[in-house]
Protein backbone atom coordinates (compact mmCIF):
# COMPACT_ATOMS: atom_id res chain seq x y z
CA UNK A 1 0.00 0.00 0.00
CA UNK A 2 2.86 2.42 0.91
CA UNK A 3 4.78 1.54 -1.94
CA UNK A 4 1.80 2.66 -4.36
CA UNK A 5 1.21 4.89 -3.04
CA UNK A 6 4.64 6.34 -3.18
CA UNK A 7 4.46 5.24 -6.80
CA UNK A 8 1.12 7.51 -7.23
CA UNK A 9 2.60 10.75 -6.26
CA UNK A 10 5.69 10.13 -8.35
CA UNK A 11 4.01 9.53 -11.44
CA UNK A 12 1.30 12.06 -10.59
CA UNK A 13 3.51 15.17 -10.34
CA UNK A 14 5.40 16.60 -13.55
CA UNK A 15 9.19 16.04 -13.80
CA UNK A 16 10.81 19.51 -14.97
CA UNK A 17 13.53 19.17 -17.38
CA UNK A 18 15.76 19.24 -14.62
CA UNK A 19 15.86 15.68 -13.07
CA UNK A 20 18.38 17.20 -10.40
CA UNK A 21 15.71 19.67 -8.91
CA UNK A 22 13.42 16.24 -8.16
CA UNK A 23 16.35 13.90 -7.11
CA UNK A 24 16.23 14.80 -3.10
CA UNK A 25 12.31 13.82 -3.91
CA UNK A 26 12.90 10.30 -5.58
CA UNK A 27 16.60 9.32 -5.04
CA UNK A 28 15.90 6.62 -2.45
CA UNK A 29 13.09 4.94 -4.33
CA UNK A 30 14.55 5.23 -8.08
CA UNK A 31 17.98 6.31 -9.53
CA UNK A 32 17.65 9.03 -11.82
CA UNK A 33 17.26 7.37 -15.32
CA UNK A 34 14.19 5.81 -13.78
CA UNK A 35 11.99 8.48 -12.92
CA UNK A 36 9.51 8.82 -15.81
CA UNK A 37 8.93 12.18 -17.57
CA UNK A 38 5.22 12.90 -18.00
CA UNK A 39 4.21 14.18 -21.47
CA UNK A 40 1.19 16.99 -21.59
CA UNK A 41 -1.61 14.63 -22.04
CA UNK A 42 -0.70 12.51 -18.33
CA UNK A 43 -3.72 14.26 -15.87
CA UNK A 44 -6.40 11.75 -18.29
CA UNK A 45 -9.77 10.83 -15.96
CA UNK A 46 -10.19 7.26 -15.72
CA UNK A 47 -13.57 6.21 -15.35
CA UNK A 48 -14.61 2.07 -13.84
CA UNK A 49 -16.34 0.41 -16.97
CA UNK A 50 -18.64 -1.28 -14.39
CA UNK A 51 -20.01 2.21 -13.40
CA UNK A 52 -20.99 3.63 -16.53
CA UNK A 53 -22.83 0.26 -17.02
CA UNK A 54 -24.72 0.65 -13.95
CA UNK A 55 -25.19 4.47 -14.80
CA UNK A 56 -26.32 3.68 -18.10
CA UNK A 57 -28.65 0.95 -17.47
CA UNK A 58 -30.40 3.25 -14.05
CA UNK A 59 -30.81 5.33 -17.11
CA UNK A 60 -32.79 3.56 -18.99
CA UNK A 61 -35.05 2.24 -16.62
CA UNK A 62 -35.73 5.86 -15.82
CA UNK A 63 -36.52 6.64 -18.79
CA UNK A 64 -38.35 3.40 -19.83
CA UNK A 65 -41.06 4.46 -16.18
CA UNK A 66 -41.40 8.09 -18.14
CA UNK A 67 -42.00 6.89 -21.18
CA UNK A 68 -45.82 6.32 -22.42
CA UNK A 69 -47.04 3.46 -23.64
CA UNK A 70 -48.84 3.18 -27.13
CA UNK A 71 -51.96 3.70 -28.02
CA UNK A 72 -52.30 2.07 -31.17
CA UNK A 73 -54.75 -0.93 -31.46
CA UNK A 74 -51.82 -2.64 -33.67
CA UNK A 75 -48.91 -1.90 -31.61
CA UNK A 76 -50.73 -2.40 -28.11
CA UNK A 77 -51.53 -5.93 -29.90
CA UNK A 78 -48.12 -6.83 -31.90
CA UNK A 79 -46.45 -10.03 -31.31
CA UNK A 80 -43.87 -8.20 -29.17
CA UNK A 81 -46.47 -5.46 -27.66
CA UNK A 82 -47.50 -5.21 -24.13
CA UNK A 83 -50.74 -6.84 -24.27
CA UNK A 84 -50.67 -10.03 -25.51
CA UNK A 85 -47.97 -11.78 -23.36
CA UNK A 86 -49.37 -9.85 -20.28
CA UNK A 87 -53.73 -10.71 -20.97
CA UNK A 88 -52.99 -14.48 -21.64
CA UNK A 89 -50.14 -14.82 -18.21
CA UNK A 90 -52.88 -12.84 -16.25
CA UNK A 91 -55.51 -15.06 -18.03
CA UNK A 92 -53.49 -18.69 -17.46
CA UNK A 93 -53.17 -17.20 -13.21
CA UNK A 94 -56.42 -16.88 -12.91
CA UNK A 95 -56.94 -20.50 -14.60
CA UNK A 96 -54.43 -22.32 -12.81
CA UNK A 97 -55.80 -21.16 -9.52
CA UNK A 98 -59.36 -21.80 -10.66
CA UNK A 99 -58.53 -25.03 -11.65
CA UNK A 100 -56.67 -26.54 -8.68
CA UNK A 101 -58.88 -24.82 -6.47
CA UNK A 102 -62.17 -26.74 -8.10
CA UNK A 103 -60.09 -30.05 -8.82
CA UNK A 104 -59.64 -29.79 -4.89
CA UNK A 105 -63.18 -29.20 -3.41
CA UNK A 106 -65.12 -31.41 -6.12
CA UNK A 107 -62.18 -33.68 -7.23
CA UNK A 108 -62.82 -32.92 -11.05
CA UNK A 109 -60.12 -32.85 -13.66
CA UNK A 110 -59.91 -29.72 -16.33
CA UNK A 111 -61.37 -31.82 -19.05
CA UNK A 112 -64.84 -32.24 -16.91
CA UNK A 113 -64.69 -28.64 -15.16
CA UNK A 114 -64.60 -27.04 -18.80
CA UNK A 115 -67.31 -29.51 -19.88
CA UNK A 116 -69.68 -29.01 -17.11
CA UNK A 117 -70.26 -25.57 -17.48
CA UNK A 118 -66.77 -24.01 -16.86
CA UNK A 119 -66.60 -22.69 -20.48
CA UNK A 120 -68.91 -19.50 -19.93
CA UNK A 121 -67.07 -18.93 -16.64
CA UNK A 122 -64.19 -18.95 -18.53
CA UNK A 123 -65.48 -17.03 -21.77
CA UNK A 124 -66.99 -14.30 -19.31
CA UNK A 125 -63.75 -14.12 -16.98
CA UNK A 126 -61.45 -13.73 -20.27
CA UNK A 127 -63.97 -10.63 -21.62
CA UNK A 128 -63.58 -9.24 -18.31
CA UNK A 129 -59.53 -9.49 -17.20
CA UNK A 130 -58.89 -8.27 -20.90
CA UNK A 131 -60.60 -5.46 -21.03
CA UNK A 132 -59.56 -4.54 -17.45
CA UNK A 133 -55.45 -5.26 -18.50
CA UNK A 134 -56.11 -3.06 -22.03
CA UNK A 135 -58.08 0.20 -20.45
CA UNK A 136 -54.48 1.31 -19.34
CA UNK A 137 -52.88 0.23 -22.55
CA UNK A 138 -54.93 2.55 -24.62
CA UNK A 139 -54.51 5.76 -22.10
CA UNK A 140 -51.09 5.26 -22.54
CA UNK A 141 -50.33 4.01 -19.11
CA UNK A 142 -47.11 1.56 -19.31
CA UNK A 143 -47.21 -1.39 -16.87
CA UNK A 144 -43.07 -0.72 -15.86
CA UNK A 145 -44.39 2.75 -14.87
CA UNK A 146 -46.88 1.24 -12.54
CA UNK A 147 -44.68 -1.29 -11.05
CA UNK A 148 -42.44 -0.77 -7.71
CA UNK A 149 -41.05 -2.99 -4.99
CA UNK A 150 -42.09 -6.66 -5.00
CA UNK A 151 -44.61 -6.58 -7.29
CA UNK A 152 -42.91 -4.97 -10.32
CA UNK A 153 -44.06 -6.06 -14.09
CA UNK A 154 -41.17 -8.63 -14.52
CA UNK A 155 -42.24 -10.51 -11.61
CA UNK A 156 -45.76 -10.72 -13.43
CA UNK A 157 -44.18 -11.82 -16.88
CA UNK A 158 -42.33 -14.61 -15.19
CA UNK A 159 -45.77 -15.66 -12.73
CA UNK A 160 -47.95 -15.59 -15.93
CA UNK A 161 -45.48 -17.79 -17.82
CA UNK A 162 -45.09 -20.47 -15.37
CA UNK A 163 -49.09 -20.67 -14.77
CA UNK A 164 -49.17 -20.83 -18.91
CA UNK A 165 -46.68 -23.69 -18.21
CA UNK A 166 -48.53 -25.13 -15.03
CA UNK A 167 -51.79 -25.23 -17.26
CA UNK A 168 -50.52 -26.62 -19.92
CA UNK A 169 -48.24 -29.61 -17.75
CA UNK A 170 -51.74 -29.88 -15.50
CA UNK A 171 -53.96 -30.75 -19.07
CA UNK A 172 -50.97 -33.14 -20.29
CA UNK A 173 -50.80 -34.85 -17.21
CA UNK A 174 -54.54 -35.47 -16.16
CA UNK A 175 -55.12 -36.35 -19.81
CA UNK A 176 -52.07 -39.01 -20.11
CA UNK A 177 -52.74 -40.47 -16.30
CA UNK A 178 -56.29 -40.45 -17.07
CA UNK A 179 -56.94 -39.49 -13.21
CA UNK A 180 -57.20 -35.81 -11.43
CA UNK A 181 -53.55 -34.45 -10.10
CA UNK A 182 -54.60 -34.44 -6.75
Amino acid sequence: MATSAVMQTVLATPVSGNLLKNQSRVCHLFPATYVPRLRGGAGKRVQCKAELDDQKSTAEKNSARNQKASRKFFEVFAFSGPAPERINGRLAMIGFVAAMAVELSKGQDLLSQISNGGASWFLGTSILLSVASLIPLFKGVSAESRSEGVMTSDAEMVNGRFAMLGLVALACTEYFSGTTLL
